[in-house]
């Protein structure tokens, strides 16, 4: 099986010419050998570029290999500018498999006879189908007169298997790409299949994707810029989730959105919104906002309102990452390239020697010629781009959530100037941000701090003065013993002193002793010796220090 499909994955490479992405001296002999023995395996595609040639191969590859172009699409900072933006064109055409299986599939995971015991006029007949997973329609009886709308996804049988025989070659070829690449350590392969492992199989436990829609029904709940469909938990498993159906316009659809008289700026800008609030609010952000995941609501098109769907991947960042973006975007609109530089240092993602002048020179460099541009045309994606590829060259590790942030900005940005071709990214998210470090520092961050923290302290003042007592009498305690310690660490000193002092008569008596016993024509004299002798040895004995228990 293995043997067969490694086959068909190499064949599919030849055939589509990928061999040649790789430069010639870059291929060791083994290799070059291999590819002539192989020769009846031509390039069919001569007459396409290199990029297309490659999303054609993983789309002919199946789900996995699609999905992992996907993934790579995202990684700029690892591939020509038109790969990537070739891969970003992959999309999940994949055809259903048989709906009476997916519903097979439902009844066994709830543990129902039938389906028509929980659910209402379930189709069989799939809404969509994607390469993890396919969505079916129906409704729900939730009461005696309470019936929803829902959509039931359900993961595809058999894929954990095809999956994990993929990831396996996946995993071996970046390994022989890791080894015989001389560029093989910077990209990194093993490391980015592994991301992507991890990934992936995020994205088959839908019980992980309900908790993520809850999660942001929860951080947007009556708001009027997102809604987050509701999950009904109860019935939701690590392969079957189901969730109320919305009816909204595909965000893609600028024509259907138009002639309904939507105001195209609001909703552009509060695309921009959504986003900054999701990733500087609440640090948990969608991260996978393509268009395909994103709906308008029908009603208030003067107050559009955004729907989102499919929730497997999700961001989050921590305090530090938040403000160490926020201040990037600030100081690199103001061109401050010297603070954009001892950022990068100060927050740990370049290494302590690096050097600031020439780090600051390099991000000049490259940031300079995007200023020619007005600002309504400065692509925020981009920005992220440039700042990682010049940091990487200082030996930045670019960490994977930002990496997703930055996925999710290419996605937001593209889906906004789509929208509302002058749309001002930065003139709509500058007060943002700018209100958001105003937040973090100052006398509200200090305000804010105490209302966090005030529960806390609330229940453990009563405690205070027990805690002040213990510690105090623990203080007293130690303080008592250091003295003894310290007593009984000046007896020992005198203990070895007086020791050493007996030991050394006792060793001058022993000389003694055996000189006169040799030259002393009288035994008297010896044995008088001796006697001194084993008297001053059973006063070093006697004097010596002995072990005490501290």
């Amino acid at each position: 099986m293995r043997s067969r499909r490694l086959y068909a994955i190499t064949k599919t490479l030849l055939n589509y010419g990928l061999d040649d992405l790789i430069p010639a001296k870059w291929l060791p002999w083994s290799l070059r050998l291999g590819r002539h023995v192989l020769f009846w395996m031509p390039n069919r595609h001569k007459d396409k570029p290199a990029g297309v040639r490659l999303r054609l191969a993983l789309e002919s590859l199946g789900p996995v290999w699609v999905k992992f172009g996907q993934m790579l699409s995202t990684r700029r900072d690892l591939l020509p500018p038109d790969i990537a933006l070739e891969l970003a064109y992959l999309q999940d055409r994949v055809a259903p498999f048989d709906g009476n299986a997916a519903k097979a599939i439902i009844e066994k995971s709830l543990g129902i006879n039938d389906i028509a015991e929980l659910f209402e006029n379930f189709d069989t007949q799939p809404l969509a189908s994607a390469s993890i997973a396919q969505v079916h329609t129906g409704q729900i009886r939730l009461g005696e007169n309470d019936v929803k709308d829902i959509v039931v996804k359900v993961i595809r049988p058999d894929i954990r298997r095809t999956i994990d025989a993929d990831l396996e070659l996946m995993e071996t070829l970046a390994t022989v790409m890791a080894h015989h690449l001389p560029d093989g350590r910077r990209l990194k392969p093993r490391e980015v299949v592994k991301e992507y492992r991890k990934t992936l199989l995020d994205e088959l436990d839908l019980l992980r994707e309900a908790a993520n829609a809850i999660q942001l029904k929860r951080n947007f709940e009556d708001s009027e810029l997102l809604y987050i469909p509701t999950v009904y938990s109860d019935y939701s498993r690590h392969n079957v989730m189901v969730m109320e159906r919305i009816d909204g316009i595909p965000v893609s659809d600028v024509e259907v959105l138009q002639a309904r008289g939507v105001d195209m700026k609001k909703l552009a800008e509060r695309g921009v919104e959504v986003f900054f609030t999701q990733v500087f609010r609440d640090s948990f952000f969608h991260a996978d906002m393509h268009p395909g995941n994103i709906f308008v609501a029908k009603d208030e098109p003067l107050t559009p309102r955004y729907i989102g769907i499919d929730f497997g991947i999700v961001g989050t960042l921590n305090r530090e990452d938040k403000r160490y973006l926020a201040e990037n975007f600030l100081a690199f609109f103001n061109r401050d390239y010297r603070k954009v530089a001892e950022l990068h240092v100060d927050s740990g993602w370049v290494p302590r020697h690096t050097n600031i002048e020439e780090f600051e020179s390099a991000i000049r460099t490259v940031c300079e010629p995007i200023f020619e541009k007005p600002l309504a045309e400065i692509s925020f994606g981009h920005v992220l781009i440039n700042l990682f590829n010049t940091a990487r060259r200082f030996e930045m590790e670019v960490q994977p959530q930002l990496v997703l942030l930055q996925k999710t900005l290419l996605y937001i940005e593209g889906l906004g100037r789509q929208l509302y071709p002058e749309l001002d990214l930065w003139k709509t998210a500058k007060p943002f941000l700018e209100r958001w470090m105003n937040e973090q520092l100052g006398w509200r961050a200090v305000v804010r701090s105490v209302k966090e923290n005030a529960p806390y302290w609330a229940e453990k003042l009563p405690e205070l003065p027990n805690l002040l007592y213990e510690n105090l009498n623990s203080q007293q305690h130690i303080q008592r013993q250091l003295e003894r310690q310290h007593q009984q660490q000046l007896m020992h000193q005198q203990q070895a002193s007086r020791s050493s002092f007996w030991s050394l008569l006792a060793a001058s008596g022993v000389v003694s002793t055996a000189w006169l016993v040799t030259e002393s024509s009288t035994p008297l004299w010896p044995i008088t010796s001796g006697v001194i002798t084993v008297i001053l040895g059973s006063l070093a004995w006697r004097s010596r220090p002995r072990a005490n228990n501290l």
